[in-house]
């Protein structure tokens, strides 16, 4: 589906820009597939170009490390930022452009509108970053609007993220798809993220932890057990692997993200955990029992 891409990726940096280059791929009868992100990209960031390929005539990247999305505790000023790297890898993955605004593009001197969803941003990681999702919400209802893509894809690493994305879609009539794709992981199952760079050697190694617990609940989830001793249980293994503190470990309905007992429905196991500095955060799907 994907048309003929150019050696290097056309550069944006206004909302002019991004906007001209849209007006390009329309006027040439082209469908548009969106990718925000924070940069510092990795095989997952450029599985959701590929897919975006996939789904449209042209995918167009965003790297902006949104300020309104970190807390005043959290890491904004050493968050990894690798411009030149990341256009690299980008034009390698086949990216037709990529939108890098400054701050000031995204809240200009005066800006006063803030986009909030209730319900799904509640619990998980909002109980613990509190204004996080609304900085999410804002930042990606502009990018959208910017570009007005067809599609826009998001990893399910950060589920909560994408269920809120989802949800703000529907609810103000953005018109685009929303798509998942699926969290793409190291061999020995760590899902990769852009702050694994500050793992130690040593905290390194039992990360993917998390992942094989995620597992192994799951499979106890299917064969009919109980969440609540199982959650309980998996939150002291952690701790006695070196994690903490734990945030979460839940089990939730796939679509509302309330708390669910047992696997009766679509689910998701869902952690987030401290390891040294670097906090994690993973995900799977817990089908239904028997299904």
């Amino acid at each position: 589906m994907s048309a003929a891409l150019p050696s290097q990726p056309a550069i944006a940096e206004t909302v002019a820009a991004l906007r001209a280059i849209v007006r390009g791929y329309r006027a040439a009868g082209e469908t548009v597939a969106l990718v925000p992100t924070m940069g510092a990209l990795h095989e997952g960031h450029l599985q959701l170009v590929r897919e975006g390929r996939k789904r449209a005539d042209r995918a167009i990247a965003t790297i902006f490390v949104n300020p309104t999305q970190f807390g005043p505790n959290e890491d904004f000023a050493r968050y990894p930022r690798d411009r030149d790297g990341d256009l690299a890898k980008l034009a390698s993955a086949g990216a037709s452009a990529v939108f890098l605004p400054t701050v000031e593009t995204m809240y200009p001197s005066g800006f006063a509108t803030t986009v909030s969803v209730a319900g799904l941003t509640e619990g998980l990681c909002g109980a613990y970053r509190p204004g996080h999702f609304a900085g999410v919400a804002t930042v990606v209802t502009k990018l959208l609007m910017q570009a007005l893509p067809d599609v826009a894809l998001f990893g399910e690493k950060d589920y909560q993220q994408l269920q809120v994305i989802r949800r703000f879609v529907r609810d103000l009539d953005i018109p685009v798809e929303i798509q998942g794709v699926p969290t793409i992981r190291e061999a020995d199952g760590l899902a990769l993220s852009s702050r694994n760079a500050y793992l130690t050697p040593a905290e390194r190694a039992v990360a993917p932890l998390l992942h094989a617990l995620l597992d192994e609940i799951a499979e106890k989830l299917q064969a009919g057990q109980d969440a609540a001793p199982l959650l309980e249980a998996g939150m002291g293994r952690l701790g006695e692997a070196g994690f903490g503190p734990v945030q979460y470990l839940a089990f939730v309905d796939a679509d509302t993200l309330q708390p669910m007992g047992r696997a009766d429905r679509p689910g998701r196991l869902l952690v987030a955990a401290y390891l040294g500095k670097t906090r994690l955060i993973d995900n799977i799907a817990v089908p239904p029992r028997g299904a």
